[in-house]
């Protein structure tokens, strides 16, 4: 019996495709990695999970798991492998408002979760612009970020334990509902941010937090990004740390999504080089009741401390939010970073952070450093600012793969020369493997390498991804 029909068998004949209906699973998101799987397995369960994975060990067949295939780096190309969807363990198996925790299926949709716990009067407050498809699986293993960072921390933050396969088909069972379990090495972590390369995560328990009653959302425009630091350090201390968001577009990027996108409108009556959103969530019923006059404490409140910045001088312009409608357009503007942004094959695209205040430093220097290497390139540039983390992206003037890997380098210099990193939050996957061997201190490679080897003796798990080889 092949490979194939021993698969079959365990899933059931729906439940596993080859050829065209296996081609959608080996594009990605961006187009830029097209595969041909072997197959697309779809297990019911962590039990069938387990089996599909020794099946695939004992021929020694390389695997790949997929949730949502929202990926940017490669992380799910999969040529010759059996590609693993977890797509069919979508339950949220319980939400538990009383200790703020939700224990869900590495196939959950982001924002299915984001429903069932709104009617908690909780969140779970990891989000982005492909919350619609992402799962909570992939989110996991690649350690998904998204604009909420600030106040709620990426996804590893907001895990409490989770269950995983290993590469040899045994169950890892590391579902703590604690917030304190000192009982050895944290296997959790470990397999956060992995991408798939240690065991494909099958379930977590997952924290979530009290829903905001009210929001006070605006675009502001500064005079520069150390102008607009300062006003998010006064909004921190003046809110107690409630600010969610804290997200730079500069003027270019601006003009480019109202050149993209026909019922876009400008922030402003006027065209700004510095232009942020800002977004405060109130929970206190004190700061989110409705006054006898209409209006929403903290709202009033965003006003009065950016009335306070513009007196300083370090506000030039701004836009509360007084509606619901005017909030999405806002969050709109923002989350259509990847759709204005993708819009070439031959750009580079780049995911680094740096320390918050290093980030003017980090613009000013890459900006004159992919001058020398192409006077006729653009730049764009979107930032979560409030944690140090930049997409910044070139359009070459030419289609050239030398220039966009010496522009690629050049980032990837820059932002270790400032103590950054040059990978945030979409993983390494194969995009990431030339500046990992750049720029990862060797020590740290070689742990990495032993732990893959260890855990994957065979190489067969996600292989080529996140670990550069030898």
């Amino acid at each position: 019996m092949s490979l194939i029909e021993t698969l079959r068998e365990i899933v059931g004949a729906p439940n596993l495709l080859t050829g065209a209906d296996a081609e959608p699973f080996g594009r990605d998101w961006t187009g830029k990695y097209v595969s041909t799987p072997l197959c697309v397995v779809k297990p019911a369960n962590t039990a069938e999970v387990s089996i599909v994975v020794k099946a695939c060990a004992a021929e020694k067949t390389p695997m790949v798991p997929v949730s949502g295939n929202t990926g940017l780096a490669g992380g799910a190309y999969a040529e010759g492998a059996v590609m693993i969807s977890l797509a069919r363990l979508n339950t949220i198996r319980e939400i538990r408002p009383k200790a703020r925790l939700a224990i869900v299926e590495a196939g959950v949709v982001l924002s299915t979760l984001h429903d069932a716990v709104e009617d908690h009067d909780l969140i779970f407050p990891l989000t982005f612009g492909a919350r619609g498809s992402a799962m909570i699986g992939g989110c996991l293993s690649t350690n998904a970020g998204g604009s909420n960072v600030l106040r709620y921390g990426s996804t590893r933050g907001l895990c409490m334990g989770l269950e995983a396969v290993l590469p040899d088909g045994r169950v890892l069972s590391l579902m703590s509902e604690l917030h304190k379990d000192n009982s050895g090495y944290d296997l959790r972590d470990l397999m956060i941010g992995a991408e798939g390369t240690l065991g494909l995560i099958t379930a977590a328990v997952v924290k979530l937090t009290p829903k905001p009653k009210a929001y006070g959302t605006a675009m502001i425009a500064v005079r520069s990004l150390t102008d607009g630091l300062s006003v998010l350090n006064r909004l921190q201390e003046a809110t107690g740390g409630a600010v969610e968001a804290f997200e730079f577009m500069p003027r270019a990027y601006i003009e480019r999504h109202l050149a993209h996108m026909p019922d876009a409108r400008a922030p402003f009556d006027e065209l700004h080089d510095v232009n942020i959103m800002v977004e405060i969530g109130a929970t206190a019923p004190r700061d989110a009741e409705v006054a006898e006059d209409g209006t929403v404490p903290i709202i009033s409140y965003l006003e009065e401390i950016l009335a306070a910045c513009f007196e300083s001088g370090e506000v030039l312009d701004a836009v509360v939010a007084q509606s619901e409608g005017q909030r999405r357009e806002m969050w709109e503007r923002r989350e259509n970073a990847a759709e204005i942004t993708l819009t070439t094959p031959n750009l580079v695209d780049t995911d680094v952070c740096v320390a918050v205040d290093k980030v003017p430093e980090f613009l000013e220097q890459i900006s004159g450093e992919v001058t020398a290497l192409d006077a006729d390139a653009q730049e764009l540039v979107v930032s979560h600012l409030g944690d140090g983390n930049l997409h910044y992206t070139v359009f070459p003037s030419r289609d050239d793969v030398s220039l966009r890997d010496a522009i690629r380098a050049r980032v990837d210099q820059v932002v270790s020369d400032l103590g950054g990193s040059f990978s945030a939050e979409h993983g390494i996957g194969l995009t990431k493997l030339p500046s990992m061997l750049r720029l990862k201190d060797p020590v740290a490679m070689d742990v990495m390498r032993s732990i893959k080897k260890a855990l994957d003796p065979l190489n067969i798990m996600n292989p080529g991804k996140v670990v550069p080889q030898d």
